[in-house]
């Protein structure tokens, strides 16, 4: 069975302890440790790396919403939200941070298993997805919506990724692909002599960049700027082709 390992992190003592109740009466969960505030939460996010971050948004210093901004931005596999809160007027900002979903206290039980069930079928998606490919420096697969579809490597252009999914472009004019797997899972399958990752969000086909500056690689009429931790490589790579 997967397990899903997760942190909760609220300022209420009470509200914490309640999650923390129902995490351990869900089987697929696994609590690594519990927060009552956000400053604390993002070191110990960047150490223990969670797959699930159950957050309250009102917090002193630092809110549960600007947390989950700053995870958007950290190197990795980034963990998936839930935000519990005693507010609905964030429902809609919380979207916009890839929250899975938003748990409007007081919540029953019903409804947490019912958001932690979102997120156990995202990551066995994911998982059987990562699985099944099989990557060679001609081809690999790609589940996409209910079968899997060879994909050339010589076709690619460039990945992106939104959200939980993948959207493969490709060249000649054929239609982006859509899959259920993580920018990284996929990175990891695909053979570095051809496709490097330039930005939390893009890896690029290096046979079909077209022309580079400082900051920037294009792919034809697309403009993909490289991304601050990615620069050093890219400039090594850029290096060695200039000499």
């Amino acid at each position: 069975m997967t397990v899903i390992k997760c942190i909760a992190v609220d300022d209420e003592p009470l509200a914490l302890r309640l999650v923390e109740t129902f995490i351990e009466q869900t089987p697929f969960l696994e609590l690594i440790t519990t927060c009552d505030n956000a400053v604390d939460a993002m070191g110990l996010i960047r150490e223990t790396k969670p797959d699930l971050v159950f957050l309250d948004i009102n917090m002193p210093n630092l809110s549960g919403m600007e947390l989950a901004r700053l995870i958007q931005d950290q190197p990795g596999p980034l963990p998936k939200i839930i935000f519990t809160t005693a507010y609905n007027h964030y429902a809609i900002e919380g979207y916009k941070v890839n929250a899975v979903d938003y748990l409007l206290k007081p919540f029953s039980y019903e409804e947490f298993l019912r958001a932690s069930s979102k997120v156990l079928q995202l990551s066995e998606e994911a998982n059987n997805n990562f699985n099944t490919i099989t990557a060679d420096d001609e081809f690999i697969f790609l589940k996409v919506e209910y079968q899997w579809v060879r994909i050339s490597l010589k076709d690619i252009t460039y990945i992106e990724s939104l959200k939980d999914y993948v959207k493969v472009h490709l060249e000649d004019s054929q239609k982006a692909l859509l899959s259920l797997i993580s920018l990284k899972a996929l990175e990891e399958k695909l053979p570095s002599s051809k496709f490097m990752r330039v930005h939390r969000s893009f890896i690029v086909s290096l046979d079909k960049i077209s022309a580079i500056s400082k900051n920037s690689i294009f792919i034809d009429k697309i403009e993909i700027t490289v991304g601050e931790q990615y620069k050093e490589a890219f400039k090594t790579l850029v290096d060695k082709w200039l000499k």
